[in-house]
């Protein structure tokens, strides 16, 4: 019995001096960072600001590299079928575990197929129109969008995106009937929303700091429960007249499923002091979003609630894909 004990625990030695190794040598090469999203969205503002830190704090210079597409599903299967090595990562959001239901084949399972890092701030979105739209809040969108059925347009950045499911929540929860029109990314939505090609968006803070200030778009309420510092006289939808109203998006750092666990815990660690740091709080702050960090486990909880609670969201609202 002695020589079989003896034999696992000299496996297990290896196993443990192996790991070590890795995450000592940990990173040998440039690390990727895959945004799912076009450029100039909420997601690609995050990873650009945490990049060039990470960057600094890993020795290795840190790429970002937009893969939009899919409702983000073309950028997150790219990190899935990569080496698990650390080197290439993948900034989701709350669109990551939303997609399995809008579509009915997704390459890549959205839990097993990745090994969370950490979760990295929150974000409301704001309702914007255009200053041609008449109406100067919600409730006259609300009776505006009632009284001309599928005429008033809602731009995304695609389909199946938290843009989507927020707004498709929202007609339901109002019972009005908004035409959905799904761009590459939210940028070119918002892009469109200032030209008033469409007439309104539920964007990211990022985008309505941009044109809200200017003149150039109207903001009509915020998602979330509480109003938003960098918007302090635009309401909640609750507020507004939309009981019961709430919806805040997530972002998230996920590995490849099988990125040793000493590479996951530097890769935490890392994030946390340069999230924390007071230079990086501030310009999130300045972005629009708040800086929320977890733990790998507490960021595999989260994806499996929010995947139960996003599923029941989309069967309610009936939202499906043009």
């Amino acid at each position: 019995m002695k020589k079989p004990l003896i034999a696992v625990g000299v496996a297990a030695l290896m196993t443990l001096t192996g790991a070590t190794a890795v995450a000592q040598t940990y990173p040998s090469k440039p690390v990727k960072i895959i945004v799912p999203f076009g450029p100039g969205g909420f997601t690609d503002v995050v990873a650009r600001i945490l990049g060039v830190k990470l960057g600094e704090s890993l020795g290795q210079a840190v790429v970002i590299e937009n893969k939009p597409g899919a409702g983000s599903m073309i950028g997150s299967d790219m990190v899935a079928k990569s080496p698990p090595d650390g080197h290439t990562l993948l900034i989701v959001s709350s669109t990551h575990v939303i997609s399995p239901w809008i579509y009915k084949s997704v390459p890549y399972d959205p839990l097993r197929s990745f090994a969370p890092v950490t979760k990295l701030v929150d974000s409301p979105y704001v309702l914007l129109t255009h200053p041609k739209v008449p109406a100067k809040n919600v409730q006259e969108f609300i009776a505006l969008a009632k009284a001309q059925p599928d005429k008033i347009h809602y731009a995304s950045s695609g389909n199946g995106s938290a843009q989507h499911l927020i707004g498709g929540l929202f007609a339901s929860m109002t019972k009005t009937q908004l035409k959905h029109v799904p761009y590459r990314s939210s940028n070119l939505a918002s892009t469109d929303l200032v030209a008033g090609v469409v007439e309104s968006s539920f964007a990211g803070v990022p985008n309505a700091l941009a044109q809200v200030p200017n003149g150039r778009l109207n903001a009509l309420a915020v998602t979330s429960a509480k109003r938003i510092p960098q918007l302090p006289n635009v309401p909640t939808m609750q507020e507004a007249g939309v009981p019961g109203y709430e919806a805040t998006i997530w972002l998230a750092m996920l590995a490849p499923a099988g990125t040793p666990a000493p590479i996951i815990q530097r890769l935490n660690s890392d994030i946390a002091k340069i999230m924390r740091s007071p230079e990086t709080q501030k310009a999130m702050f300045d972005a629009g979003v708040e800086v929320s960090l977890s733990t790998p486990e507490a960021l595999s909880q989260l994806m499996v609630s929010e995947m139960d609670k996003w599923g029941k969201v989309v069967k309610e609202a009936g939202i499906k894909l043009e």
